[in-house]
């Protein structure tokens, strides 16, 4: 089944983008500025080795789309075309969330960075949560690997991946507010004005998201939430880990939003993108970067990148801002390889890419 590509004029401006991958553009002093980058990311998501490629991509920069396309079907069996406007799971890039609305309630004096999460969370019955900070949990530095397991470091010593702890984070927003995550998140979607995106309700999100897929070789089959065993219960602590839906465009208005100011006070943006701990990450290359809140930053060479990626439950994704360039790229797959060495494939080719084109240069 060969997917489709879809780049269009008509859909661009009914979803309020323009596209100027194909085409050289001018600025004001009627220079011509090479576009080096369009036909080979029009060239390369429509390879098929080691895997297709099956959603969108969005480059703007300076609040101008440079780039925009949808490849691909978000229902393989009925062949729907894949759109710009289409919902993803964006699983990981949901700890970008989750820790704003902790930023947002150390702003509101109602959380303390260096406060044990006990403080907060009386109830945990583990000895660790006397010496687990919420910024240990914040920036990987926890050393929690699971919620009944004893702790694999001393916190704030080294970098160990957790979702268990940014579900704790989700604890603590519902513990400090009185309210359920989702209803946090809501607020701060609809103060944002991103439309279109929500948590997943366990109950009721089935129709609300595009169908992930898992991939083996040629063949793709449906990921269900529902038969992979995930409980109620566990999908409370999963949510603010990985259980939100967004699309491209909201996503965009996310970064932006985000990285000028318009979300954080100029301290706790400091803050979120501020790291005392590395880590590496297949989908922002061989080196080890810093992981701050619920990002990742790579300053040793210029220009900066803050960013993050997920995968999971069929999809996989990474976004990514250039503050000195003022350029924000998104892309949102819904299929997910089960060769782990090629999963983030056309994510690292990507950014790869952008970084050696003139937008970045």
């Amino acid at each position: 089944m060969k997917p489709l590509m879809i780049c269009l004029p008509l859909i661009l401006a009914i979803c309020g983008l323009g596209c100027n991958s194909t085409s050289d553009s001018k600025n004001e002093n009627n220079t011509v500025q090479i576009d080096d980058y369009s036909a080979q990311l029009d060239s390369l998501i429509q390879t098929t080795d080691p895997r297709s490629f099956n959603g969108v991509v969005l480059i703007t920069q300076n609040g101008k789309t440079q780039y925009a396309a949808a490849h691909g079907y978000h229902h393989f069996e009925e062949k729907t075309p894949m759109t710009l406007g289409d919902k993803f799971r964006i699983q990981s890039n949901s700890k970008q969330i989750t820790a704003v609305l902790i930023l947002q309630l150390v702003e509101g004096g109602k959380i303390d960075l260096s406060s044990p999460i006990r403080t907060y969370l009386p109830n945990l019955d583990q000895t660790w949560a006397d010496i687990v900070t919420v910024h240990h949990l914040l920036n990987m530095s926890s050393g929690i690997v699971g919620i009944h397991e004893p702790l694999i470091f001393e916190p704030g010593t080294n970098y160990r991946y957790s979702n268990p702890a940014y579900g704790l984070l989700g604890r603590i927003i519902e513990q400090v507010t009185g309210q359920t995550y989702a209803e946090v998140a809501h607020a701060l979607f609809q103060e944002v004005e991103m439309q279109h995106t929500f948590c997943y309700d366990y109950d009721e999100g089935r129709g609300t998201v595009i169908n992930g897929y898992a991939q083996t070789g040629n063949d793709y089959r449906i990921v269900d939430l529902y038969e992979l065993g995930m409980t109620k219960k566990g999908w409370r602590d999963f949510l603010p880990a990985g259980g939100i839906i967004s699309n491209a465009q909201d996503l965009n208005i996310w970064d932006t939003h985000l990285h000028k100011g318009k979300i954080l006070t100029p301290e706790s943006y400091q803050r979120m993108i501020t790291y005392d701990i590395k880590g590496r990450h297949d989908a922002f290359g061989a080196d080890t970067i810093g992981y701050g809140y619920g990002v990742r930053v790579a300053d040793k060479q210029s220009p900066k990148v803050i960013g993050h990626a997920g995968r999971g439950l069929g999809f996989a994704s990474i976004k990514f801002y250039i503050p000195e360039k003022d350029l924000d790229v998104i892309v949102l797959e819904n299929v997910y390889n089960d060769d782990p060495s090629i999963i983030y494939h056309f994510e690292k080719k990507i950014r790869e890419l952008v970084l050696s084109s003139h937008l970045v240069k």
